[in-house]
């Protein structure tokens, strides 16, 4: 036996310790079929010949003896059977005039940068057959798209053969709204964006693909403990009338509206060093509303820089450490961190946007969070999901060690026709069956949510047709009558699915992937669940599992909107109006995941399925191009224009202006357009960097003087956290400016230093 294999039969989880415990020679009366075991007859031979493994008969009593005591000693090594391998990159996209994804704001362009997005990747193999893999990637991003998914697999098998597949990639987004837009391919989703943006398609396919590559190379033995905990005060429905709609007897069974608890992950190292983690808790990342113009991972993305400067090192900056902290998505599509709730703007009423309107003319109605502003709002949010993590992480964890495994099936939503699920009785109706709609979204879709009001006198709750409206949609494209019908209450605004041009609005097959990891089974879903859709997933996949705990993983490999239950279908707010297959989506995604599971259970390979469109030669863009920068008069690209005072207190917040080249030339990934920097020896004029625009504290805001003349200038924001060693410090300013005649070139500046006393 190898030792590669000898390692794995030693510390190998129950099932490998069954088949070894099977070859022990018994007393005739006792044997058991060699054709039983998963391990081989030479490698149980090679193994009985170790000094350490008895090779003669065993009595009954000596047996069961012996049998006892491998067990223990299996039972406390059994880490090593997985090899697990983490890694982290930079995924940050172009900081300034791009749209953000997520609030569909037109007028919500990048201004800067708050926090980097980074992308977090986690390689798991079967430590006795390395063919079998999963890979969980959770990116800093409002979801994830087939095309950047494709794009990362291609660059992958060029790397590592068919070792990486569309059968055992997942990557889900974590659903930040504070991050640029213009790489989904689907038309409706980048409309807001002004089409595909391929320098953030870029920079979200180098990053994806470079933590993947990161990850492969660091696999090691590694075990897996889960753990959980209960969370308040952190998430609220923001359709509660809608969640009203589902029958009593489901709600009976549940405390809160909303999933409370933070379900977290670990990878250990057999001595028990810890190589990363991967919690999820059911919440929005939009506590930074629609206002805010600088990038930022949000509530999420905050919570696992925190996380992470915890483990590796508070000197750590983000995306530098060893230990990697995932935030994952997963069924947040109802639950807002806006905690106190949707008020009137102006008047300070309650409100709802549906029954509950405010008066005052051009008053809108959103929810805020629990901070004296948005950043505040983020920050507490996040710490309180930090915090939780934290608290869970250092109680002892449930050991889920054991097989990898994952199935995946493209699937085309409207072409399936399903039983439906009785949530009462929580079993399927064998006697009738469902089927999928066509795309289209319904008027309340254009309402927006309480997180980010929508445009026009759009109500949510919406059920009836408005003529005008109905004009200007059959002016784009007619549904049919079979399309009405399908998705009725809903009132159709946009027949999306019968737009034909530029190219296809949304997509009409998508991704589901079931991963097994260890005793834990992973439902990677392509859209937003509601809470109870949520629930409802987990539960039938648990049964069809055995038992098995099961996490829900949002926004993965395709973007498909919302799944609403097809009670909450009938209310028609928001969530419903974004069930894009009608009011039997989520019978369609039960059904569906049943059957892989199953599959997976049974080491069944199902079909691949019909694979999405590529629409990458139809793509359309109509964000203007850099054409070019210029230093104003007198000045070079670097020159700080304002400097800060000469001395500061913690709590402060130092301001510098620099003179600056549009932040698009180069979006420095794995570096930074600001640093803050300490003067460690005066003699030799060396500063260390104490802070980047990847950490909380600094602020990178970029603003035009003129388009026409190509000026601009870059403001630099520091607020000195509690803690900070006094001494010299000075603010360094990196960029790139595209010349006039062609070209693009680097350069950088700093402040004059400061005192921090």
């Amino acid at each position: 036996m190898s030792g590669h294999n000898a390692l794995a039969l030693i510390t190998c989880p129950t099932q490998y310790f069954s088949n070894f415990i099977q070859h022990i020679t018994l007393p005739a009366s006792e044997q058991i079929s060699q054709t039983a075991s998963t391990v081989t007859h030479t490698e149980i031979e090679q193994s009985m010949s170790s000094p350490s493994v008895p090779t003669r008969s065993l009595t009954d009593t000596s047996y069961m003896m012996y049998r006892n005591a491998l067990c223990v000693l299996v039972c406390a090594c059994a880490s090593n059977a997985l090899r697990v391998g983490v890694g982290i990159a930079d995924v940050t996209g172009p900081p300034a005039e791009i749209g953000f994804m997520g609030y569909a704001n037109f007028e919500q362009t990048g201004h800067g940068i708050h926090l980097r997005q980074f992308a977090r990747a986690f390689v798991l193999e079967n430590d006795v057959d390395s063919a079998e893999r999963v890979v969980f990637v959770s990116v800093d991003a409002a979801m994830m798209g087939h095309g950047v998914r494709r794009e990362v697999l291609k660059r992958l098998k060029k790397r590592y053969g068919d070792l990486y597949t569309e059968d055992n990639v997942i990557i889900s987004g974590t659903h930040t709204h504070s991050t640029p837009g213009g790489f989904l391919m689907d038309f409706l989703f980048d409309l807001p964006i002004l089409g595909f943006v391929k320098e953030t398609f870029i920079a979200y396919v180098i990053g994806i693909y470079k933590s993947i590559v990161i990850a492969h190379t660091k696999l090691q033995p590694a075990r897996i403990e889960y753990g959980e905990a209960e969370l308040l005060d952190a998430n609220i429905n923001r359709s509660p009338s809608s969640y009203l709609r589902n029958p009593p007897e489901e709600r009976a069974r549940y405390k809160y509206d909303v999933d409370k608890t933070l379900a977290q992950v670990r990878f250990l190292t057999p001595a028990n060093e810890l190589l990363g983690v991967i919690n999820w808790f059911a919440v929005h990342p939009t506590s930074m509303n629609n206002t805010n113009r600088l990038v930022s991972s949000d509530n999420v993305g905050y919570a696992s820089i925190l996380m992470e400067k915890a483990l590796n090192g508070n000197n750590t900056h983000p995306g530098k450490g060893n230990i990697i902290c995932a935030f994952a998505s997963t069924n947040l599509g109802d639950v807002s961190p806006n905690i106190k709730g949707p008020r009137c703007e102006f008047s300070g009423k309650v409100c709802d946007q549906e029954k509950l309107l405010c008066k005052l003319p051009k008053e809108r109605c959103f929810a805020s969070g629990p901070g004296k502003d948005m950043f505040d709002s983020t920050r507490i949010i996040a710490t309180r999901m930090f915090q939780t993590a934290m608290n869970i992480l250092a109680q002892p964890g449930e050991d889920l060690t054991g097989p990898v495994g994952i199935v995946h099936q493209f699937v085309e939503m409207p072409v399936q026709k399903v039983p439906p699920y009785d949530p009462v009785s929580e079993t399927f109706n064998a006697s009738s069956m469902v089927s999928g709609c066509v795309p289209a979204m319904g008027y309340s879709f254009a309402a927006g949510t309480t997180d980010g009001p929508g445009a026009f006198d759009f109500r949510q709750g919406t059920t009836s047709p408005n003529a005008l409206w109905d004009a200007v949609r059959d002016f784009v494209a007619e549904p049919s009558p079979q399309d009405l019908a399908c998705h009725a209450p809903k009132p159709i605004l946009l027949a999306t699915g019968r737009i034909k041009f530029p190219y296809s609005w949304q997509p009409q097959i998508v991704s589901c992937s079931v991963a097994r990891i260890g005793e834990l089974i992973l439902a990677a879903v392509p859209g937003e669940f509601t809470t109870m859709s949520g629930r409802r997933l987990r539960s039938v996949v648990s049964k069809a599992s055995g038992g098995k705990r099961v996490v829900l993983a949002g926004l993965s490999n395709v973007y498909a909107d919302y799944i609403a239950t097809p009670e909450e279908y009938q209310e028609q707010r928001y969530e419903a109006a974004s069930t894009i297959y009608g009011p039997h989506t989520l019978d369609i995604y039960l059904n569906k995941y049943v059957e892989l599971t199953e599959a997976l259970m049974a080491s069944k390979k199902p079909s691949s399925g019909p694979s999405p469109p590529d629409l990458s030669e139809q793509l359309i863009s109509l964000v203007p191009p850099v054409l070019w920068d210029a230093a104003p008069w007198g000045h070079e690209f670097g020159d700080c224009l304002l400097q800060p005072e000469k001395q500061y207190s913690y709590g402060d917040t130092v301001v510098a202006h620099f003179v600056s080249g549009h932040p698009r030339n180069s979006i420095r990934h794995g570096r930074s357009y600001v640093a803050v920097e300490r003067l460690q020896e005066a003699e030799d004029d060396a500063w260390t960097t104490v802070a980047t625009d990847a950490d909380w504290e600094t602020k990178f805001i970029w603003q035009r003087n003129s388009k026409i003349l190509g000026t601009s200038y870059a403001v630099i924001e520091w607020e000195i956290p509690p803690g900070t060693p006094r001494g010299t410090y000075r603010l360094h300013h990196y960029g790139s400016y595209k010349y006039i005649l062609g070209g693009i070139y680097p350069y950088h500046g700093f402040s004059e230093p400061f005192e921090v006393t």
